[in-house]
């Protein structure tokens, strides 16, 4: 019997990854199970769910062209229950929101930080962080344009 998408059979785990853990299955063939198919909860690292040698049941998910298998262990089990989610988006108990003024928002330039009791080094730093910000900022916007439209004429 050949497998196919969405066939559920036993295997057994013959290495474990940081990425996934490898099955053998049936038929002398191999399949992998990505770590986010593992659990329906959050799983860091595959050796505290999973062990070489253990016997899993698993779904094949994909059989792809070249005989690469994806498989999955969450979906043989039932799908956990959620709780329900309030209905009609509200949203916990707050004080309104102050309502907006009706007239158009105008960019203005943050006000200068006070400089207080800084030393000559903490106000070089903030010069510094500043000006690669900037330039960064210019960098991504002149980077942006290029391979766009050009004005020169040829």
């Amino acid at each position: 019997m050949a497998l196919q998408v969405g066939d559920i059979v036993e295997g057994k785990v013959t290495g474990i990854k940081p990425f996934g853990a490898f099955v053998a299955l049936p038929e002398g063939k191999n399949g992998l199970v990505h770590i986010s198919e593992v659990s329906y909860e959050f799983v860091q690292d595959l050796s505290t769910v999973l062990s070489e040698g253990q016997t899993v049941s698993v779904k094949v998910l994909t059989i792809a062209p070249d005989g690469k298998i994806a498989l999955s262990i969450k979906r043989t089990q039932p799908a956990p229950e959620r709780a329900p989610r309030p209905q009609g988006g509200s949203r916990p108990a707050q004080a309104p929101r102050p309502k907006r003024e009706e007239k158009p928002r105008v960019w203005q330039p943050k006000p200068a930080a006070p400089q207080g009791d800084l030393s000559f080094e903490d106000m070089m730093a903030r010069y510094k962080s500043r000006s690669e910000e900037k330039i960064a900022d210019l960098k991504r916007v002149t980077e942006n344009h290029r391979g766009g439209y050009s004005r020169r004429r040829g």
